[in-house]
Order: C-alpha cells, then sequence, then structure tokens
C-alpha cells in the first residue's frame, strides 16, 4: 500500500508562496465558490482546550482540518495550536495528501487579509500598525506587502522582547519598524499606549492578529479611509475592534453566516444594538465581485477563518507537489 504523502510547512511555503496563495482565493470566488455554503466547523470543548473540525468539499477535492488550541501549551514551551490537514479525491474521497495544518493556516489567513486589503484598501497607503507578535502578524507584513506599498511597520505588542524581534524582521525586509510595548514601568507603560494610539491614528493599514478577547484600541482613533484586518478572535464573546470603529465602517465578513455565529467583533455589537445585521456590507466573494463600495468612513474585514480557504490552498499545493513530482521522475 502506497503511504500517504505529507507536505510539511517547508513544502507548503516553496509550492505555494503568498502572493500566489492570494491569487488562487480570489480566482476561486471568481470562478464562482459561494463562502455562505461552507459548513459551520464543529467546536468541541475539551479538558485541555478545544478540538475545531473544518470540512469543505469542492467537485474536485475534499478535505478536513482537524485543530486543537491548548491554552496551557505555552506554559510547557509547546504550541498554543496545533493541527494537521487531510485533503480526499473529491469524486471517491480517496485520500490524497496530509499536511502541516498550522503551516496551512499560517499560509491562508494572510492570504484572505491580503486579497481583502486588495480590493477595499486605498491603493497607496504605506503606514502599517500591526497589532501582535507571532506567527500570523509576521504572515501579515509579508502578505500586505504583496498588495500595497509598504513603507513603515508598527508593531504593537504585550511582549518587549517579541515586538521588537519582528520589527527587527521588517527591517530586514528594509521596512522602517518600530515596536510599540507596554512595560512593567507604569511610566513607560503609559508611553507605550501614547506611542499607540498615534501610530493607530496615522496608520494606513492595520492588521489585528491577537488572542486578545477585547478591543484593543479606541476605534474614534482610526481615521476616515483607513483599512483595519482583524483575524484574531473565532468565538462570540472576543473581539480585538470595539463598536465605535465598527459602526463607522464599511464593514466586510469572510460569510455572513459564519461571521454572525462566531465573530465578536460584530455578534457584540449588534447585541449591544451599535449595529444592526444589515451593517455587513458584503462578504469576501461579494468584495472580490466590485458589489461592495466603500464608505467614507474606516474600512474592516474581520475574519474568522473558513474551510473552503484551507481546501483551495491545500489543493493547489496538491497539485504543485504531484507536478513537480512528475517533472522530477
Amino acid at each position: 500500500m502506497t503511504s500517504l504523502p505529507y507536505l510539511d510547512a517547508a513544502t507548503l511555503e516553496r509550492l505555494v508562496p503568498l502572493g500566489r496563495a492570494v491569487r488562487i482565493l480570489e480566482d476561486a470566488l471568481r470562478d464562482g465558490l459561494d463562502p455562505e455554503a461552507t459548513p459551520q466547523r464543529p467546536v468541541v470543548d475539551l479538558p485541555a482546550g478545544q478540538l475545531l473540525l473544518m470540512p469543505a468539499a469542492t467537485r474536485r477535492y475534499a478535505g478536513v482540518k482537524a485543530v486543537s488550541v491548548a491554552p496551557g501549551n505555552p506554559g510547557r514551551g509547546l504550541p498554543r495550536i496545533q493541527g494537521t490537514y487531510l485533503l480526499f479525491d473529491g469524486d471517491t474521497l480517496t485520500p490524497l495528501a496530509a499536511m502541516d495544518g498550522i503551516a496551512l493556516t499560517s499560509l491562508r489567513t494572510p492570504a484572505v487579509s491580503a486579497l481583502a486589503v486588495r480590493h477595499l484598501a486605498d491603493p497607496g497607503g504605506g503606514r502599517l500598525v500591526v497589532f501582535g507578535s507571532g506567527p500570523q502578524a509576521w504572515g501579515h507584513v509579508l502578505a500586505l506587502r504583496e498588495v500595497r506599498p509598504i513603507t513603515e511597520v508598527s508593531v504593537a505588542g504585550r511582549d518587549a522582547g517579541r515586538a521588537e524581534a519582528l520589527a527587527a524582521r521588517c527591517r530586514a525586509l528594509g521596512l522602517p519598524a518600530q515596536a510599540l510595548t507596554s512595560a512593567s514601568d507604569p511610566g513607560a507603560s503609559q508611553i507605550a499606549e501614547r506611542d499607540v494610539h498615534e501610530a493607530v491614528a496615522r496608520a494606513d493599514l492595520i492588521a489585528c492578529c491577537t488572542t486578545a478577547d477585547r478591543p484593543l484600541f479606541p476605534g474614534k482613533l482610526a481615521r476616515d479611509g483607513v483599512t483595519v484586518v482583524a483575524v484574531g478572535s473565532h468565538e462570540p464573546g472576543a473581539r480585538e475592534l470595539d463598536g465605535d470603529l465598527v459602526a463607522r465602517a464599511t464593514v466586510v465578513v469572510e460569510a455572513r453566516a459564519a461571521a454572525l455565529e462566531e465573530a465578536g467583533d460584530v455578534i457584540i455589537p449588534i447585541r449591544q444594538g451599535t449595529i444592526s445585521t444589515g451593517h455587513l456590507a458584503g462578504n469576501l466573494a461579494d468584495l472580490v465581485a466590485g458589489a461592495v463600495v466603500a464608505g467614507p468612513g474606516p474600512r474592516v474585514f474581520k475574519s474568522t477563518g473558513m474551510a473552503w480557504e484551507d481546501l483551495v490552498i491545500a489543493a493547489a499545493a496538491y497539485e504543485a507537489w504531484r507536478q513537480a513530482g512528475e517533472q522530477v521522475s
């Protein structure tokens, strides 16, 4: 019996670079993929955390990602989020390949944000503020560079060392970058908060890539025309953006059904009466099709992560892997 091929993180990155991932996602939507038709993911609570199952199917392929979220793992020196992806043939449901699920998430999440920014943000804006200092924050710097001329990066993180490390990686790309962190000294903490607020007020793009469950900054600081992407939360009781920002903004989501089930950034303002469900301007397919017109205020793209995105990128990686293998042989 032939063993199932496994595509690791390095292989996925090589087969589907970020710029190509953005194009693959856009092509899928232009070809008629309906984000609203994606099954909702079951979330299973476990003693150590959660298990998320993310299934999706197209004519040619089916797939499922199993992701574990273990909040206690960082204290053990282990990743908080781990996972594996299984890709199947669409007709026979024969397993075709297994893949590094977290590498797949680290690829498709910033690619989805970049696709939204390509269609939602002003073309010339280059001042980027990133909240967070982990893999998704770095991935968003790389992905947003694919669609906008980033000229400077401000990193707002709770851990000073990690924030500075991310800023240093940005500088290695030739981007002016600074770390804005809260320090243990109360006076320094106030200065950091002031610096963060000033960076937010100047920003053309803001990427929120954290595990926060409450707003990261006062929404009133975000200027008209700024584009904000929020990817850190997939729970109805957690959010990175406040109601003031959401109410002023043109809001685009991956899919309305998923957002109204999982996205606290829109669910909480709806519950509070700040906005109604009609405030959502459209989903990602509507945006790509040109059916969303941005208003005069800020623009917000709220992502919770969807299984169709994993499937589209996984299928492209598998096809590229097969083609490379045939060429080698």
